[in-house]
Protein backbone atom coordinates (compact mmCIF):
# COMPACT_ATOMS: atom_id res chain seq x y z
CA UNK A 1 0.00 0.00 0.00
CA UNK A 2 1.13 3.54 -0.77
CA UNK A 3 2.67 4.87 2.52
CA UNK A 4 1.12 8.32 2.08
CA UNK A 5 -2.29 6.81 1.36
CA UNK A 6 -1.91 4.66 4.46
CA UNK A 7 -1.25 7.76 6.58
CA UNK A 8 -4.23 9.60 5.05
CA UNK A 9 -6.42 6.56 5.73
CA UNK A 10 -5.24 6.56 9.35
CA UNK A 11 -6.11 10.25 9.71
CA UNK A 12 -9.65 9.60 8.42
CA UNK A 13 -10.19 6.78 10.91
CA UNK A 14 -8.85 8.88 13.78
CA UNK A 15 -11.44 11.54 12.91
CA UNK A 16 -14.35 9.08 12.63
CA UNK A 17 -13.56 7.30 15.89
CA UNK A 18 -12.78 10.63 17.52
CA UNK A 19 -16.47 11.52 17.02
CA UNK A 20 -17.58 8.19 18.55
CA UNK A 21 -15.18 8.69 21.48
CA UNK A 22 -16.56 12.20 22.08
CA UNK A 23 -20.10 10.78 22.12
CA UNK A 24 -19.12 8.18 24.74
CA UNK A 25 -17.30 10.85 26.74
CA UNK A 26 -20.52 12.88 26.86
CA UNK A 27 -22.43 9.85 28.15
CA UNK A 28 -19.86 8.31 30.47
CA UNK A 29 -17.33 11.04 31.21
CA UNK A 30 -19.84 13.77 32.03
CA UNK A 31 -23.11 11.95 32.81
CA UNK A 32 -21.70 8.73 34.28
CA UNK A 33 -23.72 6.55 31.89
CA UNK A 34 -22.08 3.17 31.16
CA UNK A 35 -23.08 2.64 27.52
CA UNK A 36 -21.67 -0.73 26.43
CA UNK A 37 -23.85 -0.77 23.32
CA UNK A 38 -22.19 2.16 21.54
CA UNK A 39 -21.66 0.08 18.41
CA UNK A 40 -25.46 -0.25 18.00
CA UNK A 41 -25.88 3.46 17.29
CA UNK A 42 -22.78 3.45 15.10
CA UNK A 43 -24.46 0.63 13.12
CA UNK A 44 -27.77 2.50 12.88
CA UNK A 45 -26.06 5.56 11.42
CA UNK A 46 -24.09 3.46 8.92
CA UNK A 47 -27.09 1.46 7.68
CA UNK A 48 -29.36 4.51 7.57
CA UNK A 49 -26.79 6.28 5.41
CA UNK A 50 -26.35 3.20 3.18
CA UNK A 51 -30.07 2.60 2.63
CA UNK A 52 -30.86 6.25 1.91
CA UNK A 53 -27.88 6.66 -0.42
CA UNK A 54 -29.19 3.77 -2.51
CA UNK A 55 -32.35 5.71 -3.34
CA UNK A 56 -30.43 8.84 -4.31
CA UNK A 57 -30.73 10.97 -1.16
CA UNK A 58 -27.93 13.61 -0.97
CA UNK A 59 -25.08 12.64 1.34
CA UNK A 60 -25.60 15.51 3.81
CA UNK A 61 -29.23 14.49 4.30
CA UNK A 62 -28.09 10.87 4.74
CA UNK A 63 -25.71 11.99 7.50
CA UNK A 64 -28.40 14.06 9.22
CA UNK A 65 -30.90 11.21 8.93
CA UNK A 66 -28.37 8.76 10.39
CA UNK A 67 -27.89 11.06 13.38
CA UNK A 68 -31.64 11.57 13.87
CA UNK A 69 -32.53 7.87 13.61
CA UNK A 70 -29.74 6.99 16.05
CA UNK A 71 -30.96 9.69 18.44
CA UNK A 72 -34.51 8.30 18.31
CA UNK A 73 -33.26 4.80 19.07
CA UNK A 74 -31.10 6.23 21.86
CA UNK A 75 -34.17 7.85 23.42
CA UNK A 76 -36.28 4.69 23.06
CA UNK A 77 -33.57 2.53 24.63
CA UNK A 78 -33.03 5.01 27.46
CA UNK A 79 -36.65 5.03 28.64
CA UNK A 80 -36.64 1.49 30.10
CA UNK A 81 -32.86 1.01 30.43
CA UNK A 82 -32.12 4.03 32.62
CA UNK A 83 -34.39 2.69 35.33
CA UNK A 84 -31.97 -0.21 35.78
CA UNK A 85 -28.90 -0.28 38.01
CA UNK A 86 -25.62 0.65 36.30
CA UNK A 87 -24.42 -2.94 35.81
CA UNK A 88 -27.79 -4.13 34.47
CA UNK A 89 -27.95 -1.06 32.23
CA UNK A 90 -24.58 -1.99 30.68
CA UNK A 91 -25.79 -5.55 29.99
CA UNK A 92 -29.11 -4.36 28.53
CA UNK A 93 -27.52 -1.90 26.10
CA UNK A 94 -24.85 -4.43 25.12
CA UNK A 95 -27.60 -6.97 24.34
CA UNK A 96 -29.45 -4.35 22.27
CA UNK A 97 -26.37 -3.87 20.09
CA UNK A 98 -26.00 -7.60 19.44
CA UNK A 99 -29.73 -8.03 18.71
CA UNK A 100 -29.61 -5.17 16.23
CA UNK A 101 -26.56 -6.63 14.46
CA UNK A 102 -28.25 -10.03 14.14
CA UNK A 103 -31.38 -8.35 12.73
CA UNK A 104 -29.51 -6.56 9.93
CA UNK A 105 -27.56 -9.75 9.29
CA UNK A 106 -30.75 -11.72 8.67
CA UNK A 107 -32.82 -9.13 6.77
CA UNK A 108 -32.69 -8.95 2.98
CA UNK A 109 -33.39 -5.20 2.85
CA UNK A 110 -30.12 -4.67 4.76
CA UNK A 111 -28.14 -6.95 2.46
CA UNK A 112 -27.75 -9.76 5.00
CA UNK A 113 -24.25 -11.20 5.26
CA UNK A 114 -23.34 -9.62 1.93
CA UNK A 115 -23.98 -6.10 3.18
CA UNK A 116 -24.70 -3.01 1.10
CA UNK A 117 -22.54 -1.09 -1.36
CA UNK A 118 -22.43 2.64 -0.57
CA UNK A 119 -21.62 5.54 -2.89
CA UNK A 120 -18.95 7.98 -1.66
CA UNK A 121 -20.22 11.30 -0.32
CA UNK A 122 -18.13 13.41 -2.72
CA UNK A 123 -16.84 11.78 -5.89
CA UNK A 124 -14.33 13.61 -8.07
CA UNK A 125 -14.14 12.23 -11.60
CA UNK A 126 -10.65 10.94 -12.39
CA UNK A 127 -9.33 11.76 -8.91
CA UNK A 128 -6.65 9.57 -7.36
CA UNK A 129 -7.11 7.65 -4.12
CA UNK A 130 -4.99 10.29 -2.37
CA UNK A 131 -7.34 13.09 -3.46
CA UNK A 132 -10.38 11.06 -2.36
CA UNK A 133 -8.74 10.53 1.05
CA UNK A 134 -8.03 14.29 1.38
CA UNK A 135 -11.66 15.08 0.55
CA UNK A 136 -12.78 12.63 3.23
CA UNK A 137 -10.40 14.18 5.74
CA UNK A 138 -12.04 17.56 5.13
CA UNK A 139 -15.55 16.13 5.53
CA UNK A 140 -14.77 14.02 8.59
CA UNK A 141 -12.88 16.72 10.47
CA UNK A 142 -15.57 19.30 9.73
CA UNK A 143 -18.08 16.99 11.44
CA UNK A 144 -15.58 16.31 14.24
CA UNK A 145 -15.14 20.05 14.82
CA UNK A 146 -18.90 20.58 15.12
CA UNK A 147 -19.26 17.66 17.55
CA UNK A 148 -16.29 18.86 19.61
CA UNK A 149 -17.71 22.40 19.89
CA UNK A 150 -21.14 21.06 20.92
CA UNK A 151 -19.73 18.78 23.64
CA UNK A 152 -17.29 21.44 24.85
CA UNK A 153 -20.05 24.04 25.15
CA UNK A 154 -22.30 21.60 26.99
CA UNK A 155 -19.50 20.60 29.36
CA UNK A 156 -18.80 24.24 30.26
CA UNK A 157 -22.42 25.24 30.81
CA UNK A 158 -24.77 24.95 33.80
CA UNK A 159 -26.23 21.92 32.00
CA UNK A 160 -22.82 20.24 32.03
CA UNK A 161 -22.40 21.11 35.70
CA UNK A 162 -25.72 19.38 36.44
CA UNK A 163 -24.60 16.28 34.52
CA UNK A 164 -21.39 16.08 36.54
CA UNK A 165 -23.38 16.50 39.76
CA UNK A 166 -25.61 13.55 38.78
CA UNK A 167 -22.53 11.50 37.94
CA UNK A 168 -20.96 12.19 41.34
CA UNK A 169 -24.06 11.83 43.56
CA UNK A 170 -27.44 11.02 42.04
CA UNK A 171 -29.31 11.34 45.36
CA UNK A 172 -27.90 14.80 46.10
CA UNK A 173 -28.66 15.97 42.56
CA UNK A 174 -32.24 14.64 42.81
CA UNK A 175 -32.63 16.51 46.11
CA UNK A 176 -31.69 19.73 44.31
CA UNK A 177 -34.36 19.12 41.65
CA UNK A 178 -32.16 17.63 38.90
CA UNK A 179 -33.87 14.66 37.27
CA UNK A 180 -31.35 11.84 36.80
CA UNK A 181 -33.43 10.04 34.15
CA UNK A 182 -34.06 13.23 32.18
CA UNK A 183 -30.40 14.28 32.01
CA UNK A 184 -29.10 10.80 31.25
CA UNK A 185 -31.75 10.24 28.56
CA UNK A 186 -30.76 13.51 26.91
CA UNK A 187 -27.06 12.61 27.11
CA UNK A 188 -27.71 9.18 25.59
CA UNK A 189 -29.85 10.73 22.86
CA UNK A 190 -27.23 13.31 21.89
CA UNK A 191 -24.38 10.80 22.16
CA UNK A 192 -26.30 8.36 19.95
CA UNK A 193 -26.86 11.09 17.34
CA UNK A 194 -23.11 11.78 17.20
CA UNK A 195 -22.34 8.06 16.90
CA UNK A 196 -24.90 7.86 14.07
CA UNK A 197 -23.17 10.64 12.15
CA UNK A 198 -19.83 8.85 12.63
CA UNK A 199 -21.44 5.63 11.33
CA UNK A 200 -22.57 7.44 8.18
CA UNK A 201 -19.07 8.82 7.61
CA UNK A 202 -17.66 5.34 8.18
CA UNK A 203 -20.03 3.77 5.63
CA UNK A 204 -19.43 6.32 2.89
CA UNK A 205 -15.65 6.21 3.35
CA UNK A 206 -15.41 2.42 3.12
CA UNK A 207 -18.20 2.43 0.48
CA UNK A 208 -19.86 -0.66 1.94
CA UNK A 209 -21.39 -1.91 5.20
CA UNK A 210 -21.38 -5.44 6.59
CA UNK A 211 -22.81 -6.80 9.88
CA UNK A 212 -19.34 -8.09 10.77
CA UNK A 213 -18.04 -4.51 10.91
CA UNK A 214 -20.12 -3.84 14.03
CA UNK A 215 -18.98 -6.45 16.52
CA UNK A 216 -18.94 -5.67 20.29
CA UNK A 217 -15.16 -5.18 20.06
CA UNK A 218 -15.85 -1.81 18.40
CA UNK A 219 -17.56 -0.65 21.60
CA UNK A 220 -14.70 -1.86 23.78
CA UNK A 221 -12.17 -0.15 21.51
CA UNK A 222 -13.99 3.17 21.95
CA UNK A 223 -14.04 2.61 25.72
CA UNK A 224 -10.27 2.15 25.64
CA UNK A 225 -9.96 5.48 23.79
CA UNK A 226 -11.95 7.29 26.48
CA UNK A 227 -10.30 5.60 29.47
CA UNK A 228 -6.82 6.04 28.02
CA UNK A 229 -7.23 9.69 27.03
CA UNK A 230 -9.13 10.75 30.15
CA UNK A 231 -12.88 10.68 30.89
CA UNK A 232 -14.57 14.11 31.03
CA UNK A 233 -11.75 15.65 29.01
CA UNK A 234 -12.62 16.18 25.34
CA UNK A 235 -9.02 16.77 24.29
CA UNK A 236 -8.03 13.65 26.18
CA UNK A 237 -10.49 11.37 24.36
CA UNK A 238 -9.31 12.72 21.01
CA UNK A 239 -5.74 11.92 22.07
CA UNK A 240 -6.92 8.46 23.12
CA UNK A 241 -8.64 7.93 19.75
CA UNK A 242 -5.45 8.88 17.91
CA UNK A 243 -3.21 6.63 20.03
CA UNK A 244 -5.53 3.61 19.80
CA UNK A 245 -5.93 3.95 16.02
CA UNK A 246 -2.16 4.29 15.55
CA UNK A 247 -1.64 1.26 17.76
CA UNK A 248 -4.39 -0.65 15.95
CA UNK A 249 -2.95 0.04 12.50
CA UNK A 250 0.59 -0.58 13.67
CA UNK A 251 -0.17 -4.11 14.79
CA UNK A 252 -1.90 -4.79 11.47
CA UNK A 253 1.24 -4.03 9.46
CA UNK A 254 3.52 -6.06 11.72
CA UNK A 255 2.58 -9.19 9.80
CA UNK A 256 4.16 -7.68 6.66
CA UNK A 257 7.57 -7.35 8.35
CA UNK A 258 7.65 -9.98 11.10
CA UNK A 259 6.61 -13.60 11.46
CA UNK A 260 4.24 -13.55 14.41
CA UNK A 261 3.36 -16.68 16.43
CA UNK A 262 -0.26 -15.52 16.75
CA UNK A 263 -2.83 -13.79 14.57
CA UNK A 264 -2.38 -9.96 14.54
CA UNK A 265 -6.04 -9.46 15.53
CA UNK A 266 -5.61 -11.73 18.56
CA UNK A 267 -2.42 -9.83 19.41
CA UNK A 268 -4.41 -6.59 19.35
CA UNK A 269 -6.95 -7.96 21.81
CA UNK A 270 -4.19 -9.16 24.16
CA UNK A 271 -2.35 -5.84 24.06
CA UNK A 272 -5.57 -3.83 24.43
CA UNK A 273 -6.47 -5.87 27.52
CA UNK A 274 -3.02 -5.35 29.04
CA UNK A 275 -3.15 -1.63 28.21
CA UNK A 276 -6.49 -1.03 29.87
CA UNK A 277 -5.38 -2.92 33.02
CA UNK A 278 -2.22 -0.79 33.25
CA UNK A 279 -4.17 2.43 32.74
CA UNK A 280 -6.75 1.56 35.41
CA UNK A 281 -4.01 0.55 37.87
CA UNK A 282 -1.52 3.39 37.43
CA UNK A 283 -3.40 6.21 35.70
CA UNK A 284 -7.14 5.81 36.43
CA UNK A 285 -7.83 9.43 35.44
CA UNK A 286 -6.32 8.82 31.97
CA UNK A 287 -3.47 10.64 30.26
CA UNK A 288 -5.24 13.99 30.76
CA UNK A 289 -7.14 14.81 33.93
CA UNK A 290 -10.79 15.82 33.94
CA UNK A 291 -11.25 19.29 32.50
CA UNK A 292 -12.27 22.09 34.83
CA UNK A 293 -15.75 23.59 34.58
CA UNK A 294 -15.55 27.04 33.02
CA UNK A 295 -18.93 28.58 33.86
CA UNK A 296 -19.27 32.04 35.45
CA UNK A 297 -20.59 30.50 38.67
CA UNK A 298 -17.56 28.20 39.02
CA UNK A 299 -15.16 31.05 38.25
CA UNK A 300 -16.82 33.01 41.04
CA UNK A 301 -16.40 30.08 43.45
CA UNK A 302 -12.72 29.77 42.54
CA UNK A 303 -12.10 33.49 43.07
CA UNK A 304 -13.82 33.31 46.46
CA UNK A 305 -11.70 30.31 47.48
CA UNK A 306 -8.50 32.06 46.40
CA UNK A 307 -9.51 35.18 48.31
CA UNK A 308 -10.10 33.13 51.48
CA UNK A 309 -6.73 31.36 51.07
CA UNK A 310 -4.89 34.66 50.52
CA UNK A 311 -6.61 36.23 53.51
CA UNK A 312 -5.74 33.24 55.71
CA UNK A 313 -2.07 33.35 54.70
CA UNK A 314 -1.68 37.00 55.63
Amino acid sequence: MDPLLYVLDLIVFIGIFGIVALSLNLEFGFAGLANFGKVAFFLIGAYTYALLSQIGVPFYLCLVAGGLVSAIFGLLVSLPALRLRADYLAIAVLAFGEILRLIVKSEEFAGGDWGITVSPAISLVGASHRVDALVNIGLVYFCLLICFIVVQLLANSPYGRAMRAIREDEVAAEALGKSEVKYKAQALMLGSAMAGVAGGLYAQYLQYVLPGMFMPMVTFTVWIMVLLGGPANNWGVLLGAALVQIFNRGTNILKDYFILPINPTDLQYILFGALIILVLLYRPQGLLKESRIKTKAMEGVRRARNAVKNKGSQ
